[in-house]
């Protein structure tokens, strides 16, 4: 298995064509990004819509969505925050945390995750360009990772791509190989399209066009979502996007009824249609007569009666809860297939017992802990590769068995923590470990919590053995009861 696969790794096509393969591929997946992209800032045309309706109204909805596919990744999102690494040892890795503060990957990382349930995946890119290891996270756009045919976690190329508004930029690397060390190569050609060059601009005086990987290997991590056996990563907005289009158009519907219907309407009954003639400009006859749109009427809230016989009744008000409950079910169905909490999407908060609370947010707390087994190995594998670059093999080989360590993703109360920290405590819990428990403790703060309690326990010892000392030993010599000592006269 492993001879076949360094055969594989071994069939690459020169630099060139790899990154046209991968640029292709790129474009393809352009496609879908953009959906979900627009799907997610609510960018949304109405699709269940008549043309008859979008004739009527124009382009009165174009700006309207009931978004709920920005609620329901941003929901699951907020359970997903990193606090630390732990190495081999079960450890916290200060050096890796380091690290990850440094490049502001503490902040971007969320930023990172988003995208990825959003758009299905991101990226990650460590590298060293200065002698010092940074991390940086890539949108799914212009980042894509070639993986060893027949493998799914065997990086043999990654492609990271930008422009600068006239030039396109590419930065190919790809993996050792039997016989070859890992390389990157730096291209760029004309936005539009046209053949990869050597890059000539862009370029700091320092870097070369191609040069040798000293990682060894291809630096670009994906941060793929919900990736399955046989399948690709899926956007987290996936089986949102059918129902959010019906949400749309049936708002888009009651607030035409409400307009239009949701008063008493008046009926003209017993006159013709009203026409207007047709008058030849050059005779001045009449030469035609056409109908005046009735349309038009109803815009301008005009009423005409032309004969005396013509009478007008009246249609009640439309009744709107129709849509409304309609709507109500569509947002529910979005709750039940995302397992986004309900009041997450309805607001149904009243009198609802902790109990009931704790029940309700189960499956997002199930979901996002899933989701932190499949990010936190991606993000282990971004911070072995960071202890590469800096330098450090035995840090990375210890993070790449260690773990990382995430909030807790349910959210509970302070007096929640505090009883189960205390019970716990009970049965021999280690103080640090539970400060460790507590939602958004630093590592740093447990790391000073820990020098002051021993602080604070040297003190009490010395206070102690000065209390002590001031009591001595016991006076032997019979001198301190009055008695006098052995050897001595009364």
């Amino acid at each position: 298995m492993l001879l076949d696969t360094e055969n594989r790794l071994a069939d690459t096509d020169g630099p060139e064509v790899m990154i046209r393969k991968l640029r292709n591929r790129l474009d393809k997946r352009d496609t879908k990004v953009k959906e979900w992209n627009s799907l997610y800032e609510g960018d949304r045309p109405l699709k269940y819509a008549s043309p008859e309706f979008s004739e009527q109204t124009g382009g009165l909805f174009d700006d309207f969505s009931d978004n709920w596919c920005k609620t329901v990744p941003d929901t699951l999102r907020e359970r997903l925050a990193v606090v630390d690494f732990e190495g081999e040892d079960g450890q916290p890795n200060a050096e890796a945390m380091k690290a990850w503060k440094r490049t502001k990957a503490d902040v971007e990382v969320g930023l990172a995750i988003l995208d990825a349930l959003v758009t299905s995946r991101s990226h990650a890119l460590v590298w060293n360009p200065d002698g010092q290891s940074d991390i940086t996270f890539v949108p799914a756009g212009q980042a894509i990772v070639d993986y060893v045919p027949g493998t799914r976690g065997v990086r043999r190329a990654g492609l990271y791509v930008w422009c600068d508004g006239s030039d396109e930029f590419a930065t190919l690397f790809v993996r050792a190989t039997p016989g070859a060390r890992a390389q990157v190569y730096r291209r760029q050609r004309t936005m539009g399209g046209g053949e990869w060059r050597d890059r000539t601009t862009g370029l700091r005086t320092s870097e070369q066009v191609d040069l040798v990987n000293p990682m060894g290997e291809v630096p670009l991590v994906e941060l793929a979502n919900r990736a399955r056996l046989h399948g690709k990563p899926e956007s987290e907005i996936a089986q949102v996007a059918p129902l959010q289009d019906g949400v749309n158009t049936l708002w888009a519907h009651l607030f035409t009824g409400a307009d239009f219907a949701a008063l008493p309407q008046r009926v003209v009954l017993g006159m013709d249609r009203p026409t207007k003639d047709i008058i030849d400009p050059e005779t001045g006859d009449i030469i035609d007569v056409e109908d005046i749109p009735l349309g038009q009427y109803s815009k301008d809230r005009l009423l005409w009666l032309s004969k005396a016989s013509a009478t007008i009744a009246q249609f009640t008000a439309a009744d709107l809860d129709a849509y409304l409950k309609v709507i109500a079910q569509c947002v529910r169905h979005i709750a039940a297939q995302t397992r986004t909490p309900p009041q997450y999407l309805l607001g149904e908060m009243a009198n609802i017992a902790s109990d009931a609370l704790e029940a309700a947010e189960s499956g997002l707390v199930a979901k996002a802990m899933d989701k932190q087994l499949h990010f936190g190995a991606d993000l282990r594998e971004v911070m072995r590769l960071e202890a590469l670059a800096a330098g450090d093999p035995a840090r990375a080989a210890s993070l790449a068995m260690g773990r990382v360590v995430w909030r807790d993703a349910q959210f509970r109360s302070v007096a929640q923590y505090a009883d189960a920290l205390t019970k716990y405590k009970a049965i021999g819990v280690p103080d640090e470990a539970l400060w460790r428990m507590i939602p958004g403790i630093r590592p740093e703060q447990v790391a000073e919590w820990i020098r002051l309690r021993d602080e604070q326990a040297a003190a009490a010892a010395t206070a102690a053995a000065q209390a002590f000392s001031s009591f001595g030993p016991k006076d032997d010599t019979g001198q301190g009861d009055g008695q006098p000592a052995e050897g001595e006269a009364a």
